[in-house]
């Protein structure tokens, strides 16, 4: 098929604009607290809400798409995001936010299953592997940019009236008093909306899925819930997510309650910095999978990760504001190598898999929630702390992965 340049933008902008909403949480979390009144637990909520839907969504959807095609599943995602958006935008409090997290969620979860295969289409197969890691790095710039938005954003509400541009004008206006973050919500909403009407008026290509990309019937999943492997890989996405989320969500608080950073720049400037740092590590992991067997690599991130933790935690102020970026850089390889570690540790099957691994992302559910009620009992240092357990899980597969095939390395 002949490449289509203008859907392959389409799906790198499609990429931007899902790791725009995702990954946001994490600088919002102080101003959630702040406005709505919340402990920890119930902050946890909120991301626990959204990544809920992965869990959920993310087999169902692989089926939805063989039936009713990438169009019309990508049409709907990007509608469910809008009136996520919207609703907790016209209507900012605690339970409208629970909610539309879960809608803006299901709607992102249904992105990611639809967009991968359109891709290989659209640009080639013979270009997917240089497709797909331009989608991460566009995904990885977006997620460094988030946090940036939403201090542009907020400073510009609270500043001076007559410097004001007109969309910050505006924008003032809709958002309640004291509550200038909801204005991302607007724009989220805003953005949602241009990208429905894009993909209405764009013409797609038939897609055939490959066995990998296939979702598989109920029969292939419960084959496949037979094999322990499959449990061990399930539980090591489920933690590496939960170790993803599980400090960005929290960095700003942190950083807040111990060192006394102000959220909207410190604070949004270090989860930023994180996510930065994780897709800048995997252009660094590329390179070391072609000298180092990728069970190595993995233990030698895991083991700076640990240290990064330490120091984040038990650190001064200005190691910390250091160490919890860092710990993006430590985690940038850990997805790609367990991925690459589960598919090939079975021969068959493997689309069916993906759907299996692909709902351990619901991690990124439960481990900020557990975080969060450990730390309204014992404060949130004590809390972060259970990070040691999941970065010690992602150390241990390093140790008991046994792949049918290994990363090919130059000798």
């Amino acid at each position: 098929m002949k490449r289509d340049y203008f859907l392959v933008a389409l799906v790198f902008l499609i990429f931007f604009v899902i790791s725009l909403l995702t990954n946001i949480l994490g600088p919002i979390v102080p101003d959630i607290i702040d406005n709505f009144h919340l402990t920890l637990t119930a902050a946890a909520l909120m991301p626990f809400s959204f990544f809920l839907a992965y869990g959920v969504m993310s087999i169902p959807t692989g089926m939805l798409v063989e039936v009713y095609r990438e169009k019309k599943v990508i049409l709907a995602a990007f509608l469910m995001a809008f009136v996520g958006s919207l609703a907790f935008a016209s209507s900012p409090h605690y339970g409208m936010a629970i909610c539309s997290l879960f809608l803006i969620g299901v709607g992102m979860a249904a992105l990611q299953v639809a967009i991968n295969p359109l891709l290989r289409v659209t640009g080639g197969e013979e270009h997917f592997a240089f497709n797909s890691a331009t989608a991460q790095l566009i995904f990885g710039v977006a997620s460094f940019l988030s946090p940036r938005i939403y201090s542009h954003l907020v400073s510009g509400i609270e500043s001076d009236p007559a410097v004001r541009g007109p969309m910050i004008s505006l924008l003032s206006r809709l958002v309640p008093a004291g509550m200038p973050w909801v204005s991302l919500y607007w724009i989220f909403a805003a953005v949602t909306f241009v990208m429905i009407a894009i993909i209405f008026v764009s013409r797609f290509p038939v897609v055939y899925r490959t066995t990998e990309e296939q979702a598989g019937t109920w029969d292939s999943h419960r084959k496949l819930l037979r094999k322990p492997i499959v449990y061990l890989y399930f539980f090591s996405v489920f933690t590496y997510v939960g170790c993803e989320q599980g400090t960005s969500n929290w960095i700003s608080e942190f950083l807040s309650q111990y060192h006394h950073f102000d959220p909207h720049t410190a604070g949004a400037d270090a989860v930023s910095w994180f996510w930065g740092l994780l897709t800048a590590g995997c252009l660094l992991g590329m390179l070391l999978l072609k000298v180092f067997d990728s069970r190595k690599v993995l233990i030698a991130f895991s083991c700076a990760a640990l240290v990064c933790l330490t120091a984040a935690l038990f650190g001064t102020a200005p190691v910390s504001r250091v160490a919890f970026p860092l710990m993006g850089l430590a985690a940038s390889v850990m997805w790609p190598i367990i991925i690459s570690l589960a598919l090939n540790s079975v021969d068959e099957l493997h689309g069916s898999f993906s759907g299996i691994l692909c709902t351990g992302i619901v991690g990124g559910a439960v481990i900020p929630l557990i975080i969060g009620r450990l730390g309204d009992w014992f404060g949130l240092r004590v809390g972060l702390m259970f990070l040691y357990l999941t970065f010690g899980w992602v150390l241990s597969v390093g140790f008991w992965a046994r792949p049918i095939i290994k990363n090919k390395t130059i000798t």
